[in-house]
């Protein structure tokens, strides 16, 4: 499918810089970009790109200034990444969606399907499962006994929902995500043999959610672990019983929160982030990567980094001391040698 300059800029409120009747037919990274795609520059990083790209057209802030003149054809618009991710979600929607049930999927006879449903080859549906309308299931997945799949989410290759677990409307799972798996829940008895402690709760996912591949969410203890709306967590994180994450948190790839901790709305975690059990995090935190939090951080909108983690400002300038503790070692032992020079006179 191709679009004009002119058609985008329409679509995104954007100003065309050049020749309004240039097609493209795909989009590419500004540095790679060929002929007939579209790029975008927003990370100042990537500026020089613009000069040399052969993309067709791209997007630019309508406060950047250019600095020469451009070969290619551009598009102001207010917001460059934001607008990129709009033509994004576009394409996405204009490829063809499947829908009907596989005569190789096999569903219980108590389960209950919607209207306009994929199910793909190989997909298991349990007992009195709700699969309501639109929801796409890819081949392998799990469905157990008792869950609840709501309208228009899509569940990917080999995803796994544990018994009675609840996934809401408009979410996203990726491959190999499971949900719902028991907590790490264990008590040593009188000859310190660890002895399983049933895990009896679920795990409720709000609408709008995302699940990057290979993460698993525990299931809680008792009650549910709570995933709410607007929620996005990268590839290869782990979620244990009983936590909570609040609306609109984003956690990257390799984080884990242990067992009964609640974080607050709006957060941002970097990847391989680590959170301890039974402790609470304010709206609005933000913790770099390779963070450790053995604490509640209570103040909203902290920003930490480090292991243990700790105000931003106090990590930058303790890490400026850290890089110089050889050379203020070797100053202190010279020190020490003059001193005992001294000393001997």
């Amino acid at each position: 499918m191709e679009f004009t300059a002119q058609a985008i800029a329409e679509f995104l409120k954007g100003e065309v810089i050049g020749n309004p009747e240039i097609k493209v037919n795909n989009v590419a990274k500004i540095e790679e970009a060929e002929s007939g795609t579209l790029a975008f520059l927003a990370n100042p990083k990537y500026a020089k790109y613009l000069y040399t790209t052969n993309a067709s057209i791209v997007l630019i802030n309508k406060n950047y200034e250019l600095e020469q003149d451009v070969k290619t054809t551009l598009i102001r618009v207010d917001n460059a990444y934001e607008s990129f991710a709009k033509l994004l979600e576009l394409a996405e929607q204009a490829r063809p969606v499947k829908q009907g049930i596989s005569s190789l999927a096999f569903i219980e006879e108590t389960a209950k399907i919607g209207d306009g449903v994929y199910i793909a080859p190989f997909v298991y549906i349990g007992e009195n499962a709700v699969i309501e309308d639109n929801v796409s299931l890819k081949p392998h997945v799990f469905i157990d006994d008792n869950v609840t799949i709501k309208e228009n989410t899509v569940l990917n290759a080999g995803v796994k929902i544990y018994h009675e677990c609840i996934i809401g409307k408009d979410c996203i799972i990726h491959a190999g995500a499971v949900i719902g798996s028991d907590g790490f829940g264990f008590a040593p008895d009188e000859n310190n043999v660890y002895r399983k402690i049933p895990q009896l709760g679920n795990v409720v996912i709000e609408d709008n959610v995302e699940i990057g591949s290979n993460t698993t969410v525990d299931r809680a203890t008792m009650g549910s672990t709570f995933i709410r709306e607007g929620v996005k967590l990268d590839n290869l994180n782990q979620v244990g019983h009983n936590v909570h994450i609040g609306e609109n948190t984003v956690i990257a790839a390799q984080s884990g929160i242990a067992g009964s901790t609640k974080v607050g709305k709006n957060c941002q975690f970097g990847g391989q982030s680590g959170i301890a059990p039974h402790i609470q995090i304010a709206d609005g935190v933000k913790a770099g990567p390779q963070s450790g939090i053995p604490n509640s951080i209570k103040k909203e909108n902290k920003i930490v980094l480090g292991t243990p983690a700790f105000e931003i400002r106090d990590f930058q300038r303790s890490f400026i001391a850290y890089k110089q503790l050889p050379e203020l070692l070797k100053r202190v032992k010279d020190l020490e040698n003059k001193i005992e020079e001294l000393t001997k006179k």
